[in-house]
């Protein structure tokens, strides 16, 4: 269960109005770009993502790590030990395991306790790909966010994303949001991941389902725009709430010297910054 009574929904309006932010930071722990000091310690993924959630835990509205970076590094203790401090320490702040499970049954039953009981996560990206019977599993944890890919924003999701189906002949994507609206979100818990590489789509899926939250990847690194992606994003008469706009790399690692923090910092601290003047505009 979380933290408080409150599901992630909830969480996250909280957070929004509170925080003041839409700005979700995002732990992709590379061990060839941690700073030195943090190399050759055991823990020192843990330590690493720990000092950035400390310097920025007043910026965001929500920590999303990422679950290959942990596992590949055979780190996933040092993840169980982040989701618990995250839980701990700021308890106001949702945290979203990003995981893109995709699967049914019984498999989907235990990527769920995975994602809820082990992590301790609030919210967890989900792929579709399988239809309903990889969404179910996890609405069946009370409170907790299911965050399903509709709209990726790397380039090849138009292979598949962007084909015409039945029966409207609309773009895969846009059947994926209005199934998500229309049949799927009986909890209310349910978000869609839209990249911020195509604010046009955006736009298109904001259209369809409403005030339901967006998680934006594509930002930073990835170079999405902020100004389209605020725009096309935007809940109207509320601009400052309805997305979880990610950046991980660019504010991860502004710096590999000792100042890794205070950096990791500033970026935050510009990001957010532009976030909020984008809903402005």
């Amino acid at each position: 269960m979380n933290s408080s009574s409150n599901t992630f929904t909830q969480q996250l309006q909280s957070a929004w109005a509170s925080q003041g932010s839409m700005l979700c930071v995002g732990f992709d722990p590379d061990p060839q770009r941690l700073p030195d000091a943090f190399k050759a310690k055991p823990e020192g993924i843990f330590e690493f993502c720990r000092e950035i959630a400390d310097a920025t835990a007043d910026l965001v509205c929500a920590f999303k790590p990422q679950f290959a970076y942990f596992a590949s590094q055979r780190a996933e203790a040092q993840l169980e030990k982040l989701t618990g401090y995250l839980k701990e320490k700021y308890p106001q702040i949702p945290v979203i395991l990003d995981s893109k499970r995709g699967d049914i049954g019984s498999t989907a039953d235990h990527y769920a306790l995975e994602a809820f009981e082990r992590y301790g996560a609030d919210a967890v990206t989900v792929n579709p790909y399988m239809g309903f019977d990889t969404i179910e599993p996890y609405l069946r944890h009370a409170g907790k966010g299911v965050i399903v890919l509709c709209r990726t924003s790397n380039p090849g999701g138009s292979d598949l994303q962007f084909l015409n189906v039945a029966p409207n002949g609309e773009p895969l994507y846009l059947h994926v949001a209005k199934l998500a609206t229309q049949q799927w979100n009986a909890s209310g818990q349910i978000s869609l991941v839209v990249g911020a590489t195509f604010p046009e789509e955006i736009a298109k899926v904001r259209s369809i389902v409403g005030d339901m939250p967006l998680l934006i990847p594509g930002i930073g690194a990835q170079g999405g725009d902020i100004d389209a992606t605020v725009q096309a994003g935007s809940i109207p008469n509320h601009p400052e709430t309805g997305m979880m706009i990610n950046s991980s790399r660019a504010i991860l690692y502004a710096s590999s010297g000792a100042d890794f923090a205070g950096a990791a910092r500033k970026v935050a601290i510009t990001t957010r910054d532009a976030l909020r003047a984008a809903t402005k505009k």
